[in-house]
């Protein structure tokens, strides 16, 4: 097994993840097994009860595990299965070790951090590191791990001093350590004097790389975050200062495009450099994987067509909160061809109150809304912004206008439906109205109350389709049923069901047990789809998720003719070599790692 653990300095933020991703990808490129494991030094057991605004998104795993959201990007990057045990935080060491001590496991020693805690994570970090991520059940031969935070930071000090002894432990060919670092540049405008360049400064990283080594790990790679390519001055001054090689230093540079980034790690020699410094048994041949990666990038690079989305949501002031749903909704716009653009729209700036209190901001949320080519409303808890959501909702059923509710999205369109076609004006979810004559959406049995953390329906659930006519069913392919990860607290009241199906509201697909309603299409419009699950957690960038790529088909106004052709894409939205059939789909296979000879 080998290593590769990914530190970060100077700032945090600085796209460790993306970087983590990216050499993960090129090493799968190669024919590797590749697995990852992010460690969060905060005290929590998970990131579960975290608001949108502190860490971003919380990312659902398939055995439910609710965990950073760096883990949805190593999922879509390296198309693997990972578990809620790849997501290390404090919070679990501590609890793991504690439950210990109390079995009397310890046999009354005094329990430490060292070498009790660091003792614990490395054993952690070996475990999962051989627990298979790809669907053919193989162990990894190689684990990138991701360690959140900053170098210095008081909360990842055990964590260092686990890697500074774990490296001997496994000894220095089966571990490597990348430090990404920043390289700011200085801003020309706030320095009038004629000889002020915008010079690249590398003092930062010379500060950071000199506490890593003093904290006992010295990096194999230095990755430069910068604004623009690295200047070559710059390059040999962090090589002389932070002790490694000029070709040692990687320039990661803003680009157009996340695809972009594993080209551009490939381009600098890192896999020459992993296959030498880690004894890789890699074969040099053409990558189909990366090729399919650089026509990603390119393709994206030169999209002309439009399609405007309104991402209609209370969390908008943080692009992070809806990650998963952004990069879904990326990935089905590069399937069908165009430029998307994404609305961030708070539902509350579309409500009356917003109208009396700040008529210019309810105004233009509205703008926003009717300029779009199509309305999404994901999930979300809480009452704020509710009511518009609702209103949003109501346009686009009214005005027949693209429309994809995700979770809280579903329920409400069921209760919009409720109030404006059923005629229940009070209609609304036990969540927000406990007391409604009309109460469409109701708690569910297992939900407890008393406590927050991991008591909702989460992980993968099966969904079984009960209409063959389901404009969904044809997206997924005609299947009978399909699996996909939940995270909700609520659901549709079942005992309602035939007053909107009577209206032309209908429930193609519903659980196992059929007790459960999980999609919801609206007859006579061109995409009215509501989900219970989140599919957006298993979109890959060549395999867009279904209900987010009819959404992007309706707004490109593709999708009657996608369905007229048995759900084909024209030649020209097809990526080379492609069948043809079902989305860019077919094109996964050539994306699965194949397995390495035995010779």
């Amino acid at each position: 097994m080998k290593y590769i653990l990914v530190t970060g300095g100077v700032i945090s933020g600085i796209g460790k993840g993306i970087i983590a991703s990216s050499v993960g990808t090129i090493l799968k490129s190669c024919g590797l097994h590749v697995t990852a494991i992010k460690i969060d030094p905060y005290i929590n057991i998970d990131a579960g009860t975290f608001s949108p605004y502190e860490h971003g998104e919380v990312f659902v795993l398939d055995d439910g595990g609710e965990v950073d959201l760096d883990l949805g990007n190593y999922e879509r990057f390296l198309d693997i299965r990972l578990t809620r045990d790849n997501n290390l935080t404090t919070g679990k060491i501590y609890l793991s070790v504690i439950n210990k001590e109390r079995r009397g496991d310890y046999l009354g020693k005094t329990v430490q951090v060292v070498p009790h805690i660091t003792d614990a994570i490395q054993e952690w970090v070996m475990k999962q590191a051989r627990i298979s991520v790809d669907d053919d059940g193989v162990e990894p031969q190689v684990c990138v791990i991701e360690l959140g935070g900053t170098v210095g930071d008081i909360e990842s000090m055990p964590f260092i001093e686990a890697f500074r002894q774990f490296q001997f432990k496994v000894k220095r060919e089966n571990f490597c350590n990348i430090h990404v670092s920043l390289v700011p540049q200085r801003n020309v405008r706030l320095c009038p004097q004629p000889n002020a360049t915008g010079e690249q400064k590398t003092k930062p990283t010379q500060n950071s790389v000199r506490e890593l080594r003093g904290l006992g790990l010295s990096p194999d790679l230095i990755m430069c975050r910068c604004s623009s390519p690295l200047e070559t001055s710059a390059k040999e001054k962090i090589s002389m200062f932070c002790h490694v090689e000029p070709t040692q230093v990687i320039c990661v540079h803003d680009v157009s495009s996340v695809y972009r980034v594993p080209l551009l790690l490939e381009d600098q020699g890192v896999v020459s450099y992993f296959c030498e410094r880690l004894s890789l048994p890699i074969e040099v041949k053409p990558r189909k994987m990366l090729s399919k990666w650089k026509e990603m990038a390119d393709r994206s690079a030169r999209l002309l067509e439009h399609v405007s989305i309104a991402l209609v949501g209370k969390y908008t002031k943080l692009a992070d909160s809806y990650t998963s749903v952004v990069k879904a909704l990326e990935h089905s716009a590069l399937a069908v061809n165009h430029k998307l653009e994404v609305k961030y729209i708070d539902s509350a700036d579309l409500e009356t109150a917003t109208l009396q209190g700040d008529p210019v901001k309810y105004h233009e949320a509205w703008q926003k809304l009717c300029s779009s080519h199509g309305v999404l409303v994901p999930g979300g808890f809480g009452v704020r912004g509710t009511e518009g959501k609702m209103h949003a909702i109501s346009w686009a059923r009214k005005q027949n206008k693209p429309f994809l509710g995700v979770c809280l999205g579903m329920q409400l369109a069921v209760c919009e439906f409720a109030r404006n076609v059923l005629g229940w004006e009070d209609a609304n979810s036990t969540e927000f109205h406990p007391e409604s004559t009309h109460p469409v959406v109701i708690d569910m049995p297992e939900h407890n109350p008393g406590q927050m953390g991991g008591t909702m329906r989460l992980g993968k659930r099966r969904t079984i389709f009960k209409s063959s006519t389901s404009v969904l069913r044809k997206l997924y392919g005609g299947v009978d049923f399909v699996d996909e990860r939940h995270r909700h607290r609520f659901e549709v009241n079942p005992e309602l069901k035939q007053h909107f199906e009577q209206k032309g509201l209908r429930f193609v697909g519903e659980d196992v047990e059929g007790e459960r309603m999980e999609i919801i299409e609206l007859d006579d419009h061109c995409y009215f789809v509501g989900v219970q699950y989140h599919p957006e957690f298993t979109s890959r960038p060549i395999k867009p998720s279904p209900p987010y790529f009819g959404l992007l088909l309706a707004a490109a106004g593709k999708l009657p003719g996608y369905l007229a052709k048995g759900c084909r894409l024209s030649p020209r939205d097809t990526y080379s070599g492609s069948s043809g059939s079902s989305s860019p789909e077919a094109d996964m296979s050539e994306l699965k790692s194949p397995s390495l000879s035995s010779d």
